[in-house]
């Protein structure tokens, strides 16, 4: 189960509740459910109970017994508990990391994205400084991902080399003769250097990575290919992924969503929180927790990938197919993530 998915579980039983008469308040638009704090217990922890507690009239330890009730026999949920003030924690059934699996692959390159336009209008304008027209180009992308409609200008006209080696491309330029209801103003602090001698995807990452408030680092080490690049750390487990697809086709084996062991819950974490991570950069137009997160995932898998085929005489199994089906899962999540960046994700390295 998706943390969108268990948003929406939470919703339900809310509904029921206020349906059958036990809570008298109005149904949230959204639970915002989330990894439990320091205290919580299970796979995922939500406020809602906090949040009905006053229109409902009651004390938020009520509210949480009474969701509790219509949350613990929802299907894909092993267990709820209620810790601190009202949260409740709810811990998914073995199944969840194999649906969250079968619907990331289901989904490709469409999962963590919204598929109906919100009705958002986001007018993007930034200074003519490269790595404002990149955060701005990324964040667009981020933006439409989730559904917003954007229009990008720049004060004055972009440097043609913008386009041409790092892929950034503007709507307009000049003052905007209609802005949009919502304007953001674009204005990280400024790259010292020209990135563009590193290439598009090199250069992107180095603008792109660090928060906009930090100066980026414009080196060749972004070049380099060792572990100690992140942007090459998340290309080389893409790849990894792939290669990984590609030998097990050679030993006949093919992937299948199952259960997988407790020992990869950071990749599943890290997976099921993409679409989440997708939101919140869009919210705060920051494609630097995307870039970080992709770090996260990337990590997660290249400590996993020895364990997916068969070593030795090791017959292939249902457990190798399901290993395979999470990395696969793991590379479609790679990839998204480095498009919506304008990043490319080579298959070979």
């Amino acid at each position: 189960m998706t943390p969108v998915e268990l948003s929406r579980t939470v919703l339900r039983a809310v509904r029921r509740a206020v349906d059958a008469g036990e809570l008298v308040a109005p149904v949230p638009e959204r639970a915002q459910v989330a990894p439990p704090g320091p205290g919580g217990r299970g796979d995922y922890a939500t406020n809602v109970a906090l949040q009905l507690a006053r229109p409902a009239g009651r004390p938020p330890q009520e509210v949480a017994r009474i969701l509790r009730s219509h949350l613990a026999d929802a299907e894909g949920v092993a267990g709820v508990d209620i810790t601190g003030p009202g949260f409740l924690n709810i811990t998914l059934d073995g199944s969840g990391a194999q649906a969250l699996v079968a619907e990331i692959l289901r989904r490709g390159a469409r999962y963590g994205v919204v598929d109906e336009p919100t009705g958002e209008l986001v007018q993007l304008h930034h200074p003519r400084e490269v790595r404002a027209a990149v955060t701005a180009h990324a964040v667009a992308r981020i933006l439409r991902s989730q559904g917003a409609l954007v229009r990008t200008s720049c004060e004055d006209e972009p440097d043609p080399a913008w386009a041409a080696v790092l892929g950034v491309s503007v709507d307009a330029h000049g003052t905007p003769a209609a802005p949009a209801p919502l304007k953001v103003n674009v204005r990280p602090v400024p790259a010292v250097q020209d990135p563009t001698p590193l290439g598009r995807d090199a250069a992107r990452w180095a603008l792109l990575h660090p928060a906009s408030h930090d100066h980026p680092r414009i080196t060749a080490d972004h070049l380099v290919q060792r572990e100690t690049n992140p942007l090459f750390r998340v290309r080389y487990a893409y790849a990894r992924t792939r290669a990984l697809t590609r030998n097990a086709a050679a030993l006949g084996l093919t992937s299948a969503p199952g259960g997988v062991q407790h020992e990869v819950d950071v990749l599943v974490d890290a997976l099921a929180a993409f679409p989440r991570i997708l939101a919140t950069a869009a919210r705060h137009r920051a494609p630097d927790r995307l870039a970080r997160h992709l770090v996260t995932t990337a990590d997660a898998v290249l400590a996993f990938q020895h364990t997916v085929l068969p070593l030795g005489d090791e017959k292939p199994s249902a457990a190798h197919r399901a290993r395979l089906a999470l990395a696969e899962a793991a590379g479609t999540v790679l990839a998204g993530g480095l498009s919506l960046l304008g990043i490319d994700a080579p298959e070979h390295l």
